[in-house]
């Protein structure tokens, strides 16, 4: 069953259901996308252990419903971290799901920490989202955090959206969860920049709602006592251009996740070179970290990474310094 087949069964997607009901089928190519599990390997599974038995839509298609998917990616952790699934198969649901969350909180390994978001978000579960979280933020910091598990975790959200595995609305429930944390995180932070500490123009372009990365930059900023000019989504360059004759800003950073059909990206930078002349502009998101044919005027650089932001940071701030 392709993802093109499986988005037009008219049970996948009804605007009129509860959250809950968003999605109530999950064929294979769904669970191999979501939990890894190949397909031979859950047949494999289903036959010798008598692990779980799929349904069969009225064309007899097997299919999946939500709490087979939650105790499948259970399964899938506890495999990965030693289980045998001979051991996992004699488990009820409840123990493997008890196993899995023990595992979750306690390991290092940030993948079990993904998976449990993953599972958190197909069910729209917010406090188990939030509950995840909180535990990673306070075991290993919140930059960790962010670049370790939320940043992967995002990346593993579009592969699950592109592949039809879900809906628009799992992202923004997830998306929102995530921007909640980040300003509560900003909050915390006591604003106490030094007199030699730089002004950071932060915003996205006009059109372009993603702000994750803006929050994080701002987050990492400020921890370094920078000044930190946050404008936020979709503002116009004439706006910027405004800002930039009132503030002076000593640097800009910009993130550039969706494309923009009325303005090229190629356009778009070299817009930003006459916006902000002779000021050193940063430049992150996968519409301007994957062109391998863009053309960066002088004073533009793209940063990939939080090491190549620390880096550009260090380098700005011992300007003048």
């Amino acid at each position: 069953m392709s993802a093109k087949e499986t988005n037009n069964d008219p049970n996948m997607f009804d605007p009129k259901k509860s959250k809950k009901d968003y999605r109530d089928k999950y064929f294979i190519k769904d669970i191999e996308n979501i939990t890894g599990i190949k397909a031979y390997t859950l047949r494999i599974w289903e036959q010798r252990y008598d692990m779980l038995t799929p349904k069969r839509t009225d064309t007899n298609i097997r299919y999946y419903e939500e709490d087979d998917l939650k105790y499948l990616m259970n399964v899938s952790i506890l495999n990965a971290n030693g289980f045998k699934i001979s051991k996992i198969a004699k488990m009820s649901r409840e123990e493997v799901q008890s196993q899995t969350l023990s595992i979750s909180e306690g390991s290092s390994k940030y993948e079990n920490q993904i998976q449990a978001l993953t599972t958190a978000m197909l069910s729209f579960d917010e406090k188990e989202f939030n509950k995840i979280l909180s535990i990673s933020i306070l075991k290993v910091g919140m930059e960790e955090t962010v670049t370790q598990i939320i940043f992967p975790f995002m990346q593993h959200v579009g592969v699950l959206w592109l592949s039809g595995s879900i809906h628009v609305a799992h992202e923004h429930f997830i998306t929102n969860i995530i921007r909640q944390r980040m300003y509560v995180s900003l909050d915390q932070i006591n604003p106490n920049p030094s007199p030699l500490s730089k002004k950071f123009l932060l915003f996205v372009p006009n059109g372009e709602n993603h702000d994750l990365s803006l929050l994080f930059a701002a987050y990492m900023l400020k921890t370094k006592g920078q000044q930190v000019i946050y404008l936020g989504t979709s503002t116009p360059l004439e706006d910027l251009n405004k800002v930039f004759k009132l503030h002076k800003p000593d640097a800009v950073f910009c993130a550039i996740t969706g494309s923009n059909s009325q303005v090229p990206i190629q356009v778009y930078v070299h817009s930003l070179q006459r916006t902000f002349p002779g000021t050193p502009v940063l430049l992150t998101g996968k519409q301007v970290i994957r062109r391998r044919d863009l053309k960066l005027p002088q004073g533009i650089r793209v940063v990939s990474s939080p090491d190549e932001f620390n880096d550009a940071i260090e380098e700005i701030t011992e300007q003048n310094g």
